[in-house]
């Protein structure tokens, strides 16, 4: 009877420890579903008004790069370089800050912040790109419930 508990415990025990890798996941990779009501600017290219999922690479090494699915996660529409940026305050929700551009051009995604982290990503533009942004105003916009 002792031993068949002991073997229900220590099953029980590693199946836990199977899942916890995959309950964690999503703070790993940073996984985001963000739904923008205009389209806005990325490196490289617009996105067209929609829903789109920000996920970063499973290896941490690797997370200078941001992939951008479409809204149910199946299609990777682009892979872009980003460098770390710091604010002073972590939020519970995720934060996108944009930069105002030519009324007849998108606004453009310059930072975007996971929730309960410092430390998020700044969007790499070209060299010409960067200096018309980095004149623009700034606008941080809070997504989620």
């Amino acid at each position: 009877m002792n031993f068949r508990k002991t073997f229900a415990a220590f099953a029980l025990m590693l199946a836990f420890l199977l899942l916890l890798p995959v309950a964690r996941a999503s703070e790993n990779d940073q996984a985001t579903k963000i739904t923008f009501d205009h389209d806005v600017q990325i490196p490289g290219r617009v996105l067209p008004a929609g829903t789109y999922w920000f996920v970063l690479p499973y290896d941490i090494s690797q997370h200078f790069l941001v992939h951008i699915y479409n809204s149910d996660g199946t299609v990777l529409i682009t892979t872009l370089l980003t460098t770390s940026v710091e604010r002073e305050k972590s939020t519970d929700k995720t934060e996108i800050t944009f930069a105002e551009r030519d009324p007849m051009q998108p606004e453009a995604i310059v930072t975007w912040f996971y929730p309960g982290r410092t430390v998020g990503h700044e969007f790499l533009y070209s060299k010409q790109e960067g200096k018309e942004l980095a004149l623009g105003n700034h606008q941080t916009v809070v997504v989620g419930d």
